[in-house]
């Protein structure tokens, strides 16, 4: 509860913070200066667990605009010049669509590599898979590597591995 407390006031003095801002580029305009300009970073999180991050700078018009403009992003820190929104994407990175492949390492755990199937270029472990039940052409398929491509791939991919799981504990 003390922590919730403690967001919703550090928020609130991050929107006066703007607010403030706001009231000082509307000074700005009036006295022929520059209004204020804020360093905004977008971090999007996709269902890989991949995080991109964007900055852009804006200049601060309006606070109600401002804020109205990332109103669909989850504000996660603030300081003089610079604020982070996060937003959660419903979709796999774009790393994944251009270059993930799913496959299998020499230990027998499904695997998301960059590029083909090597030991060097893993981007997430998931879990081992029972090599002795998978049939012949699913492991043949997992050695050369599948391409993701798609989130509909990627979930179809992880559930028709999950069956011949040895442990449902997900390594990531």
């Amino acid at each position: 509860m003390k922590s919730i407390h403690a967001s919703l006031l550090s928020t609130f003095i991050m929107i006066i913070g703007i607010s403030a801002a706001s009231e000082v580029s509307a000074q700005a305009m009036v006295n022929d200066e520059s209004p204020p300009q804020m360093k905004v970073i977008l971090e999007r999180v996709y269902l890989d667990g991949e995080i991109s991050e964007e900055t852009v700078t804006e200049t601060i018009w309006a606070a109600e605009d401002f804020w109205a403009k990332y109103e669909e992003w989850k504000l996660v820190d603030m300081d003089e010049g610079y604020v982070v929104f996060r937003q959660q994407t419903d979709d796999i990175s774009p790393l994944l669509k251009a270059n993930g492949y799913f496959g299998i390492t020499d230990e027998g755990i499904l695997t998301i590599f960059n590029g083909k199937p090597q030991r060097t270029n893993i981007i997430q472990s998931f879990f081992q898979i029972d090599i002795q039940k998978l049939e012949s052409n699913k492991c043949e398929q997992l050695k050369k590597g599948i391409p993701i491509m798609t989130k509909d791939r990627y979930i179809d991919v992880l559930e028709t591995f999950k069956s011949y799981s040895t442990d449902e504990k997900v390594l990531n």
